[in-house]
């Protein structure tokens, strides 16, 4: 048989719950997925637009200045030293980085590293399904692990790949420093390779600086050798239709994933390079992209909380992360029949099976529409 026999795609099955919420006399209020719906900062498409003469092929590595301008960004938001030459690599989306990673690092069996049996992939209880989706697509099992296993003495034996995301998609969970050092201590000792998908990380509401890094000094002690960090420009400047994404780290990693990325084609387009400089360098679009999503949940999170929702975590993030201590489709329900479709917890995971996920990417209009019926439910 052909093909990599995945499941189907989760968010088809929301289709009933959709038509259901389409029935509301005033309409619906779609807050199930995280796609941002402000328009794209004029700064970066006009750098798109004076970039369109791309006649060559470009670089899979980036080209000089973009890596450069990762770098900047990385010292003025995150606090971490990168070095733009080996340190930083450009990716189409964090979402295929996420994806194909543990078959770029080898991990199946007789794969690149020269492993004689495949090693799993470990990710949260709570968790973005690609990676788990990706530890399919290398042919390798997912086991899941939360940063406090592993500081209760989880083993990780037989773990190539650990996955952390911080803040947290769905839950908005950060981590703190203490807590990535311990775990970084742990995979260190187990030779098992971190990489922290932080791509939410301006949107702390906890504080006014971003959440912490793997490759905080505080964390690796200064030097990087096992980690990466993965980051989206999605969320901070509305650039989802961009593709434009990148990942640090470890320069031994980084220079074995540029060479297989070769092979495989896998390049960001040249315009889209020329768009992130922009994004990057420009800090004005991304606090005020942050007041924005700040105003809706103002909004919205007292009366998802009136609707008898308690709100875990969503101490960063795009997301509510809310439970009525029942099956998340009996809540997904009850939602829909004011209008308003939900994520539900079950698509994160078994242990997220009583949680739905509200998104604050909806318009302004629509999150008060939403509040509103909450409040009055």
């Amino acid at each position: 048989m052909y093909g990599l026999q995945l499941p189907d795609y989760p968010w088809d099955t929301l289709t009933p719950y959709r038509q259901r919420a389409a029935a509301h006399p005033e309409g619906v209020c779609d807050l199930s997925i995280g796609t941002p719906v402000d328009p794209t900062p004029e700064v970066i498409r006009q750098a798109l637009r004076e970039a369109a003469d791309a006649h060559g092929y470009p670089t899979t590595a980036g080209t000089e200045a973009l890596r450069e301008a990762i770098a900047w960004w990385s010292a003025q938001w995150r606090g971490v030293t990168v070095d733009p030459a080996s340190e930083v690599l450009p990716t189409v989306g964090s979402k295929e980085l996420v994806a194909w990673l543990p078959t770029l690092l080898g991990l199946s069996a007789q794969g690149a590293s020269g492993l004689e049996q495949s090693v799993s992939v470990a990710c949260p209880a709570q968790a973005y399904p690609t990676y788990e989706m990706g530890a399919r697509v290398a042919g390798v099992d997912c086991v899941r692990l939360d940063a406090a296993d592993i500081l209760a003495g989880a083993s990780l034996e037989g773990i190539g790949l650990l996955w952390l995301n911080s803040p947290g998609n769905p839950t908005g969970e950060v981590l703190d420093t203490d807590t990535l050092a311990a775990v970084v201590a742990r995979a260190r000792e187990a030779g098992v390779i971190v990489a922290s998908d932080e791509c939410y990380a301006l949107l702390n509401w906890a504080a006014d600086t971003a959440a912490p890094s793997i490759l905080d000094p505080a964390v690796t002690g200064g030097e990087h050798t096992g980690l990466l960090a993965v980051y989206s420009m999605s969320k901070q400047s509305n650039l989802a239709g961009y593709r434009a994404a990148f990942v640090t780290g470890d320069a031994k990693l980084i220079g074995n994933l540029t060479n297989s990325r070769k092979h495989a084609g896998m390049i960001m387009p040249a315009p889209i390079q020329a768009a992130m400089i922009a994004g990057l360098r420009d800090t004005a679009h991304v606090q005020e992209q942050k007041a924005r999503y700040a105003a809706r949940r103002a909004e919205l999170l007292p009366a998802a909380e009136a609707f008898g929702l308690r709100i875990d975590h969503s101490t960063a993030g795009l997301y509510l992360w809310a439970s009525r201590d029942e099956d998340c489709w009996e809540t997904i329900a009850a939602l829909a029949d004011l209008g308003i479709i939900a994520g539900p917890g079950a698509f994160y995971g078994a242990a997220a099976g009583q949680h739905v996920r509200l998104a604050l990417t909806a318009p302004d209009e629509r999150i008060a529409a939403a509040a509103a019926r909450l409040r009055e439910a």
